[in-house]
């Protein structure tokens, strides 16, 4: 590989360090190809990225970036998952995937919102309701009081109607 491309390997990289919203760090010993394809499509259907890194190219594109921390001392085999949206979202993707290949695939760290995680943390992360739940579970508590204050306005135009109803059958007005 040429020094033009190394180093825009390298730019590519800490730019994407610079900008994700969330990242996962994970290494991976023994991975079959159809196993990688697999971790890749899940990782692509949630909005994120995967990408194998050496550990010193990671490390150093990370420094000036908030994800420094999370990319010192790297040892092994290194990916680092990417997301510009929803850090649940690749937590929740990744974790699924690693109960299903325990013996390949193992957590280091992880970067959220501008804060180092560590492996339980990510567990952590992935339990959470999705970004989208957590906005209809907003909404829905928003709502409930003005569906009460409609229910209750109603009520008073309904009872109204059935005792003026009752009061007609059982012909308690003067004609």
């Amino acid at each position: 590989m040429h020094k033009n491309e190394k180093k825009k390997q390298f730019d590519e990289l800490k730019d994407k360090l610079a900008k994700s919203k969330g990242l996962i760090i994970t290494g991976f010993t023994g991975m079959t190809v159809e196993q990688d394809y697999e971790l890749r499509k899940q990782v692509r259907a949630v909005g994120g990225k995967y990408r194998v890194v050496k550990n010193n190219l990671a490390e150093l594109a990370a420094e000036g970036t908030p994800a420094e921390g999370a990319l010192k001392g790297l040892a092994g085999p290194t990916a680092i998952s990417f997301t510009d949206g929803d850090p649940v979202a690749l937590a929740k993707a990744l974790t699924t995937y690693a109960k299903n290949n325990a013996e390949t695939f193992k957590f280091k760290a992880g970067f959220v919102e501008g804060r180092v995680v560590n492996i339980a943390e990510i567990g952590q992360l992935a339990t959470l309701p999705s970004k989208e739940e957590l906005i209809s579970k907003l909404l829905f508590l928003l709502n409930a009081p003005a569906q009460r204050l409609v229910t209750v306005t109603g009520a008073v135009a309904r009872n109204l109607a059935v005792v003026v109803d009752q009061a007609v059958k059982e012909k308690k007005f003067a004609e």
